[in-house]
Order: C-alpha cells, then structure tokens, then sequence
C-alpha cells in the first residue's frame, strides 16, 4: 500500500464541492465503492485548505495498492460513473484527470518518522 498526496486548487464555490462529495457519499456510494475498489483505493480523504481570499485547494490522500498501474487505466476509463467523477474533479479544479490521472505532479519533500 502506497499514498498518493495531491493538491488541487479550487476553482468552484466550495458549495459545489459539497455537493459533489456529498452525492459521493449517498445517491452515488454504490458506485463510488465499485469505482475504488477498481484502483486498488483503500481509503481516500479530501482536506480543504483555505490560503486567504478566494485561494482554497483540496489536498486528497488517497491510500492505494499501486498508483503507478492504476493511473493508466483511470485515465482511459469512460463509462458512466468514471466519466461523471472525471468531469466533476475538471469542473471544480481545473485539472483533466484524462490528462493527469494522479493529479497535479507531487514531490515528497520531507518524510519524518518516530523510531
């Protein structure tokens, strides 16, 4: 298992994303957990981080078996549920998953552990 760690800037009202994640959590839960599980996702969080005035961006972890196999057929996936998520995460970031299925490049810059 693997942590994928991304930012995207929030383009939209966070209202809009409010929606998105909450239709996420209800009405499209079903599919939200087939499309997951398709990638190997275990476990995914959404943190907004509000940089001052109308400067937010989403910082998502996501907890996946392998990124790097995955990303590829997230990118090419079209049908229903995919299409819809891909066109929400463009609508409110900015960023084509199609395009950059891990989202914005992420450099770990500093990894600090307990021994």
């Amino acid at each position: 298992m693997g942590y994928l760690v991304r930012a995207f800037p929030l383009i939209r009202p966070v209202e809009e994303l409010q929606a998105f994640l909450a239709a996420l959590k209800a009405e499209k839960s079903a599919d939200a957990a087939r499309f997951y599980g398709q990638y190997g996702v275990t476990q995914e969080i959404a943190y907004l981080q509000d940089l001052g005035p109308g400067k937010k961006i989403l910082i998502v972890v996501t907890v996946l078996s392998d990124a790097k196999e995955a990303a590829p057929r997230y990118a090419a996936a079209s049908e229903g549920f995919h299409a819809w998520f891909k066109q929400q995460i463009l609508h409110l970031t900015g960023v084509d998953p199609n395009v950059a299925p891990l989202g914005p490049p992420t450099t770990e810059v500093f990894n600090w552990r307990a021994e």
